[in-house]
């Protein structure tokens, strides 16, 4: 019998993954810092067009773009004159579990019966789980999702606690846990004893998923307009949809800024017992994208195929009042209502817009299904209920884990930039580790590629980081 105790189970993390990924990702080691990304991307031998079959076999994707000509109308109030692009916003609520994760589970799934897998598993809290219990409802898999759900006293965020639901819906069998380590220690051991595949947010083919998202916006910009958009926005947390849908992008053949946008939880540690329900979303928030665009490799597989700095042209973040305000907009404006993930990018893109000429466009580049536990309502009441004060006022006041403030005007929707140059040095940082020596010419080219910049923007960070150290001992 095996040892399964946390420390046996963790240590033998690479061999259960390797067995329930079905890759070997060992061969595209170095042995150094740099590893070989594009390979490991490349070695599922999928074609785009082969994806996009994938995607319309599960009746995923050809999601319409749609424009806002109202919320337009209303960014264009506050912008210079000529100024204010049309906001136009992938509405991905159509697809069948009601996000673009469709699209990440879809591919998953496909490979997942491929390979002869007789069922999958996977850790989420949202919309993953829902878009692969779907996908394997259709697939005839068997599904069983992982959720990180309460806290020590049993209280579980309305959202995530509705997503439960909604995988057992949909044929899934759900776990659901307090936040904290045993999460990973769980889902190891379910992979080890059931040979399920995991169907990992951070594989090859989850990115490859996302990638049908950029490559048909481009597709679909190019045939509804007649040219490309000026700036695509896209929610950033674990870096997937951003990574995913700048490499669909650039497979159409279309160069355009890619913001990333996310919301300011800065304090709120996500592992905390204290403060996991003292936030009032579940993704596209800082406790995510920031260590996530650091750090790609904490993810649940050996190397994670989500590695947003390498696409990203800016990064700004939104408060929580700020989304919730747009959330409203969109309903009274457009008619449409949609959670807080995409909305996220949409807040952002009020204020965008108002960089960009009028004739530019702008897109946001996905929406997500809303219901009773994602509803901005809920998500109110369930913050006042742990203490949160909720006003109306200066978002820019905002204290995350303490309060919410929606804004008293539009003009209010201003997104904050995010200091890219910090992040690289960050990454770099990181990769360095405690050497006390500039790295090969490999891997400086390697976190070139990794933090979107150049040699000499390695060399010269390294150079001082090793000078730092060296002053310190």
């Amino acid at each position: 019998m095996k040892n399964t105790s946390y420390a046996a189970v963790l240590g033998r993390k690479n061999q259960i993954m390797k067995s329930a990924v079905g890759l070997d990702y060992s061969q595209f080691e170095s042995g150094s810092i740099g590893f070989d990304y594009e390979g490991m991307m490349a070695s599922t031998k999928l074609s785009m067009d082969q994806v996009m079959e994938v995607m319309q076999s599960f009746n995923v994707g050809n999601t319409p773009l749609i424009e806002l000509k109202n919320i337009t109308a209303l960014a264009r109030k506050y912008a210079a004159p000529g100024k204010g692009a049309r906001i136009l916003v992938k509405d991905e609520a159509c697809n069948p579990s009601g996000s673009f994760k469709a699209r990440r589970a879809a591919l998953s799934v496909h490979m997942a019966k491929q390979m002869g897998y007789k069922g999958v598993i996977t850790a989420t809290s949202g919309n993953y789980g829902a878009a692969v219990a779907s996908c394997c409802a259709k697939a005839g898999l068997k599904c069983i999702v992982v959720q990180e759900c309460y806290d020590s006293k049993g209280l579980g965020q309305p959202e995530i606690v509705e997503k439960a639901r909604k995988c057992e819906a949909l044929g899934a069998e759900v776990i659901q846990l307090s936040v904290g380590p045993e999460l990973f220690y769980v889902f190891l051991r379910l992979l080890e004893d059931t040979g399920y595949f995991n169907v990992s947010l951070y594989t090859p083919y989850a990115i490859q998923g996302v990638e049908s998202l950029g490559y048909e916006l481009a597709t679909q910009c190019r045939k509804q307009f007649g040219k490309d958009p000026a700036m695509v926005v896209a929610t950033n947390a674990g870096g997937g949809n951003l990574t995913g849908t700048a490499r669909g992008l650039q497979k159409a053949g279309c160069k355009v800024p890619l913001v990333a946008a996310s919301v300011d939880l800065k304090g709120l540690h996500m592992a905390s017992d204290t403060q996991f329900n003292r936030k009032s979303f579940t993704t596209g928030h800082t406790g995510f994208g920031m260590p996530f665009t650091t750090w790609p490799d904490r993810s649940d597989v050996p190397r994670s195929a989500a590695r947003p700095l390498r696409y990203m042209d800016r990064y700004v973040t939104l408060t929580q009042g700020q989304v919730f305000y747009m959330t409203e907009m969109l309903v009274v404006l457009e008619g449409m209502e949609r959670g807080p993930a995409g909305n996220t990018s949409l807040a952002a893109a009020f204020s965008l817009a108002q960089e960009l000429n009028q004739d530019d466009l702008l897109i946001v580049q996905e929406t997500e299904y809303t219901g009773a536990g994602k509803h901005q309502n809920a998500q109110l009441a369930f913050a006042r209920e742990n203490g949160i004060t909720i006003t109306i006022g200066d978002p820019k006041d905002q204290v995350p884990g303490e309060s919410i403030i929606l804004p008293q005007t539009p003009k209010q929707l201003t997104a904050t930039e995010v200091d890219l140059t910090h992040l690289r040095q960050s990454l770099i940082r990181g990769a360095l580790g405690d050497a006390t020596t500039m790295p090969i010419e490999n891997d400086l080219r390697f976190l070139a590629g990794e933090t979107g910049s150049d040699l000499n923007f390695v060399r010269t960070t390294i150079t001082r980081l090793l000078e730092e150290r060296h002053e310190t001992n």
